[in-house]
């Protein structure tokens, strides 16, 4: 089963994940929201559409921009609309 961890903690895990250009987009319902906070963070894709930022948060830490994800994408990226992904080789571990 796909799942996303930093530092110890699970941030995201689900059998119904969404892989687009190699990311697992989680669905929303299996993210633990608890552990992410709004960035100020947007960009553009011109397939996806505009991509929003989340920062990881605990335990004194935090890991700026670590996930993204697109609340009304383009229709070719329909599929991941309001899935989070995960950036991968920025301390957090993706296992699928």
């Amino acid at each position: 089963m796909p799942t996303a961890s930093w530092n110890g903690h699970v941030i995201a895990r689900s059998d119904d994940t969404v892989v687009v250009e190699g990311n697992h987009y989680f669905p929303p319902d299996s993210v633990d929201r608890a552990l992410l906070r709004e960035s100020d963070t947007r960009t553009h894709c011109p397939w996806k559409g505009e991509a929003y930022y989340l920062d990881l948060v605990g335990e004194g830490q935090a890991l700026a921009d670590a996930a993204w994800y697109s609340p009304a994408p383009k229709d070719a990226a329909a599929e991941i609309s309001g899935h989070i992904a995960f950036g991968k080789g920025r301390d957090i571990d993706i296992d699928a």
